[in-house]
């Protein structure tokens, strides 16, 4: 997704005219980049943080001839994803929309009662698998074809 994509997802999505939202969009990234810039890091809860990365000079070789070369030290940017973020990246369910927020904390049993949900949501979506995969193995062999392979199986265990 580009830049003009983005904007039309979120002019669609939130229901605002695409001007707006491209100047939503430029103010918000010219911010990042001046905080970036100044070593501020800039961190958005749920989403992850934009941090400086230092890089030293150091030798390096080219890769056409070989000789040595020395690169530059240089500044970059590093973003460490945040938990909502990862959770939402690694969960099968679409992501929360901005609106609904999160309790702050979740409560011990509130946290043992999601796991175990998800246990028995595993265990169930596993078991027809299982079932289906023991059906097929249990099955007796039909056919010339299938004793052939069978008895060509039993040979190569003998040798």
């Amino acid at each position: 997704m580009n830049k003009t994509e983005l904007i039309e997802r979120v002019s669609n999505d939130q229901g605002l005219p695409k001007r707006e939202v491209e100047k939503a969009l430029d103010g918000t990234l010219d911010t990042i980049t001046a905080a970036v810039r100044a070593n501020d890091p800039v961190r958005i809860t749920g989403f992850g943080t934009f941090k400086l990365r230092e890089r030293k000079a150091r030798p390096g070789r080219n890769p056409q001839t070989g000789a040595a070369v020395r690169i530059k030290a240089s500044r970059g940017i590093a973003f460490s994803a945040g938990a909502t973020l990862k959770a939402n990246l690694n969960s099968k369910a679409a992501p929360k929309k901005a609106a609904a927020k999160a309790p702050a904390k979740a409560t011990k049993s509130a946290v043992s009662s999601a796991s175990s949900t998800r246990t028995t949501a595993r265990k169930a979506t596993k078991a027809p698998a299982k079932a289906v995969r023991k059906a097929v193995s249990t099955r007796p062999a039909l056919g010339r074809a299938a004793k052939k392979t069978t008895a060509t199986k039993a040979a190569a265990r003998k040798r």
